[in-house]
């Protein structure tokens, strides 16, 4: 079977992330983008894929300054808060969803 490079499949096809992050500056992808990863979380716990999820909005949103600044957070404290292995508070996600313009919302399961 013929490999097949990454560069090659991004030249094809374009780079999904660049997709990715154009696709969420709009606030209503980035709350469906973030509602499904914590459905996600909530049916297999894969904190880390939420919390790239919520790292890819931040970054369409105005990068991780700009949500340093708006949260009054450390930027290096969110950078590794958003880096897979973190945990945040309630007070911190609520603080970074308001920036987004977006707030936690609870459903009948």
């Amino acid at each position: 079977m013929k490999e097949i490079s990454v560069e090659k499949v991004n030249k094809i096809t374009g780079d999904h992330q660049d997709w990715l992050i154009s696709h969420l500056k709009n606030r209503k992808a980035a709350c469906a983008h973030l509602q499904v990863a914590l459905e996600e979380y909530q049916q297999d716990g894969d904190r880390e894929a939420f919390m790239l999820s919520l790292r890819n909005v931040a970054m369409a949103q105005g990068g991780i300054s700009h949500l340093a600044r708006e949260t009054h957070l450390n930027r290096e404290s969110l950078y590794r808060l958003l880096s897979g292995r973190g945990n945040p508070t309630i007070e911190t996600l609520t603080s970074i969803l308001r920036v987004f313009g977006l707030k936690i919302k609870l459903a009948v399961a």
